[in-house]
């Protein structure tokens, strides 16, 4: 009875000491970033800002991006509990194309890989589309 009743004493303690454990948490203000339609070679920065809202310093180890055309820097400085911070991502607008990007995220927190998305069109106003040619008459051409 009393290895019983020590076996529940150390559970019950090593229970406890683990509840207490502090972890960071990070929560992003956004994890979509919507470019709308911007035009070739136009500025492609934009900023994901976060909160470190655990009770632990939140320390981002790797951002990656699914795109070589998409480049992530972060704030690398560990981010103190109720502090905030920023994943910055540059996309290449030189690129005519629709825009469809996972930032992925890697941390010491809670949730450690959280996928941020951006999403968008780059148009290049200076070549007309082939519909808008056929609308006009030759005259108009």
């Amino acid at each position: 009875m009393k290895k019983i009743i020590t076996i529940l004493f150390i559970g019950l303690v090593s229970f406890s000491i683990n509840a207490q454990e502090k972890t960071a948490k990070i929560e992003f203000k956004s994890d979509t970033i919507d470019y709308g339609t911007i035009e070739k070679g136009s500025n492609g920065l934009r900023v994901f800002e976060f909160t470190n809202t655990g009770d632990a310093p939140l320390i981002i180890s790797r951002v990656t991006s699914s795109c070589g055309c998409t480049v992530p820097t972060w704030t690398r400085e560990a981010v103190l509990p109720g502090k905030k911070g920023e994943v910055q991502v540059k996309y290449d607008t030189n690129r005519v194309n629709p825009i469809r990007k996972t930032i992925t995220v890697i941390s010491n927190a809670e949730t450690p890989t959280v996928a941020l998305k951006i999403k968008g069109e780059v148009i290049d106003s200076s070549k007309e589309s082939i519909l808008e040619k056929k609308d006009k008459s030759l005259v108009e051409q």
